[in-house]
């Protein structure tokens, strides 16, 4: 309702004095909401995650931590929305949903003595005054690289955006102030300069040494062994980071070790998608199928290292037509470099033309096998098709994404999962 509001306000007021006065209608929407349930972060230990790869990740492995290891923590990250067991999707498409309902949330979770919150807090959260009347008591920064520029105007804007989440701890009211930074990251020196008590880093180093065996891999912490099925480098920093915070928020480690063994995996995140075993009536899978959210040329080179060795067939877009077009032929150099067959396919076109996009990536793509099938489903079934005893099948962009968006925000129902899901099932059991 509120947004509906807005865009006709807006239809109203010249577009300079609309501008001047949007931050002023976020700041207070942001109050009200606060003020009307009765500020419940105050109630709660608040722990932020934010970077640009990595914060649903590490959001879901801190609260699983905290679960784990006797507290009640309440989840908000762009898979779902958690009162300890208690889960619901997030279909709002927004990793950091809206100010009213983010406050009813924490106070409902307030309601069901949750102790600990982990909110999942993007740039666009900033943009639009979601972070504020959020008392932090903690922050991760999980890492911070190009993205959202269209968004920002600028890679300064982009990062300093991170930066006012950050300076949200130095101006809470809370006691205890405590920011996990990653040791390995660039622009870390710029939030190390903030005035917050205790700075923790981390970093691949915290978990040495690293094995990585039979897809599993062991890693030690705190002088203590543990095991872990989620793959590839970037996960582990994930895993060092969300330890590095509850160690700081005082979870015995062998406790917390014990809940990263015991976490499986996060949906839409290098997600393996299997049917049935041969003797349910369907075919052998032997090869690997992977969903997972990747969406820049960074995130997709690490995905791809992580499979090294695999002949590997890629299935991706570039998401969110009519911005961020710079990422475009990064993203097809990438895939290049890394994968032995490329299908380029739709991913959130909105109202840009889908070739048009697909055009862009393919302006990085050199001396390489691809094909262009639009249609999502087809080129997920064309990727699994190309499979072949011990490749991997790499569906990227989407994750857990429940819509398609397409022209006009038009939105149709969609789970990468489940359509591979399917699609598996025709193959293996035709």
């Amino acid at each position: 309702m509120l947004e509906i509001t807005l865009r006709t306000i807006e239809k109203f007021i010249p577009k300079k004095i609309f501008v001047f006065f949007l931050p002023t209608y976020h700041y207070l929407l942001a109050l009200l909401g606060a003020i009307i349930y009765r500020f419940p972060s105050k109630d709660l230990v608040v722990i932020g995650v934010t970077g640009t790869k990595g914060k649903t990740t590490t959001s879901e492995l801190v609260a699983s931590i905290l679960n784990d290891s006797g507290s009640k923590a309440a989840l908000i990250s762009t898979i779902q929305f958690k009162t300890g067991s208690e889960s619901r999707r997030n279909l709002f498409k927004m990793t950091t949903p809206g100010r009213f309902f983010l406050q009813k949330f924490l106070r409902e979770a307030v309601n069901k003595d949750c102790t600990h919150a982990v909110i999942e807090i993007s740039s666009e959260a900033v943009l639009q005054f979601r972070h504020r009347f959020l008392y932090l008591d903690a922050l991760i920064v999980t890492n911070i690289s190009p993205e959202h520029i269209e968004r920002h105007g600028s890679y300064e804007n982009y990062r300093d955006a991170k930066i006012e989440i950050a300076k949200r701890i130095v101006n809470s009211e809370k006691s205890r102030k405590i920011i996990v930074l990653n040791a390995e990251d660039k622009e870390t020196p710029l939030f190390a300069k903030l005035q917050i008590n205790e700075k923790y880093y981390f970093s691949l180093k915290s978990l040495s040494p690293i094995e990585v065996k039979e897809g599993l891999t062991t890693f030690t912490y705190n002088n203590s062994t543990a095991s872990t099925n989620l793959i590839g480098d970037f996960n582990l920093e994930n895993i060092a980071a969300a330890l590095t915070m509850t160690n700081a928020l005082g979870v015995n480690t062998v406790a917390a070790l014990k809940a990263v063994t015991n976490f499986k995996e996060v949906l839409g995140r290098v997600q393996k998608i299997e049917v049935g075993p041969a003797n349910e009536g369907r075919g052998k899978q032997n090869f690997t199928a992977v969903v997972d959210y990747a969406h820049t040329a960074d995130s997709m080179e690490k995905l791809y290292k992580a499979f090294a060795g695999h002949r590997k067939i890629c299935v991706f877009g570039a998401t969110g037509g009519g911005r961020d077009k710079w990422k475009r032929p990064l993203m097809g150099k990438v895939a290049s470099q890394y994968c032995d067959t490329i299908i380029l396919t739709d991913d959130d076109s909105y109202d840009e033309d889908t070739r048009s996009i697909i055009e862009d990536i393919e302006k990085g793509i050199t001396n390489q096998k691809k094909e262009i099938i639009l249609d999502r489903r087809e080129a997920i079934r064309a990727g699994l098709k190309h499979a072949t005893a011990n490749s991997v099948v790499l569906i990227t962009g989407k994750g857990t994404d429940p819509y398609l968006m397409g022209p006009n925000n038009e939105k149709v129902p969609w789970s990468d999962a489940e359509i591979t899901r399917e699609e598996l099932g025709k193959i293996l059991n035709p």
